[in-house]
């Protein structure tokens, strides 16, 4: 009765020690995907903050509108 005791007990700690490496390598495959997500978030609020200046906006009309100053001259080349 001992003898089978010990047996599951053996095995059992055996089924844990595998459980908790398991457990570990998924903590620091997380940990990772943590950095990437604040590294992200990071950017992403840098490019709030640009996003909010004047330079920004002068840059999307010009290139997405095509907007121009009264007194700015534009050279097209011939094709």
């Amino acid at each position: 009765m001992v003898l089978m005791i010990c047996l599951v007990v053996i095995v059992k700690r055996s089924e844990l020690e595998n459980d908790y490496e398991d457990k570990l390598a998924k903590k620091a495959n997380l940990e990772v995907q943590i950095a990437e997500q604040e590294e992200r978030t990071k950017e992403l609020e840098e490019k709030k903050a640009y996003m909010q200046t004047k330079k920004y906006i002068e840059q999307v009309a010009r290139d997405v509108l095509g907007l121009v100053y009264k007194d700015e001259i534009i050279f097209k080349q011939e094709q």
